[in-house]
């Protein structure tokens, strides 16, 4: 989202200015969460019949004490704008941002059951060995793999689970022309 993209650029800019990026990126990283985890919250913001004094209020209240006055000052400029709505994303957008600008790479880890400490250190260096970037690795699970992993770092994937083993078998023996059919 073009908007978005503009207000988190001039939110890292002005934190950059000012030597505070790191404490923008945790209030940038809390806004995010709240956004995520309170559908009620993004529904309140996007609501055009709530006036934006209310809505500044409500903000005020959810964050006043969490985030810097640098942050704070950002969200009012976005409510007085009439912007209120893109807080969640203008927040994700800063996130990717900073990530950028710290040369941050982000590494997700899908398996069935979690993975120990060991395939978790693996997993880091073998990312970390194909750039020079810092690695982030985040963690899923999804039962539905069965067994295996999925690896996703930008927009590269390597999947080993037995899901797609097992998917890749079944299209195997359905694509068989050795087999006669009566």
């Amino acid at each position: 989202m073009i908007i978005a993209i503009r207000y988190a650029k001039s939110l890292l800019d002005l934190s950059l200015e000012k030597g505070k990026l790191e404490e923008v990126y945790k209030d940038m990283t809390l806004v995010a969460n709240v956004c995520q985890e309170n559908h009620d919250f993004i529904t309140f913001l996007r609501s055009p019949i709530i006036k934006a004094d209310k809505k500044m209020e409500v903000i005020d209240a959810v964050f006043k004490k969490n985030v810097s006055e640098l942050s704070r000052s950002f969200l009012d400029i976005i409510t007085r704008k009439g912007r209120e709505k893109f807080i969640g994303d203008i927040a994700l957008s800063f996130i990717e941002q900073y990530k950028e600008n710290k040369k941050i790479l982000t590494a997700v880890i899908t398996s069935a059951n979690g993975i120990d400490e060991q395939t978790r250190t693996k997993v880091l260096e073998l990312v970390k060995g194909s750039s020079k970037s810092e690695v982030e690795l985040i963690e899923k699970t999804d039962k539905n793999l069965i067994g295996g992993f999925i690896i996703r770092v930008g927009d590269r994937q390597v999947d080993a689970s037995i899901r797609r083993k097992l998917d890749q078998l079944k299209k195997n023996f359905s694509d068989n022309p050795f087999v006669k059919e009566f």
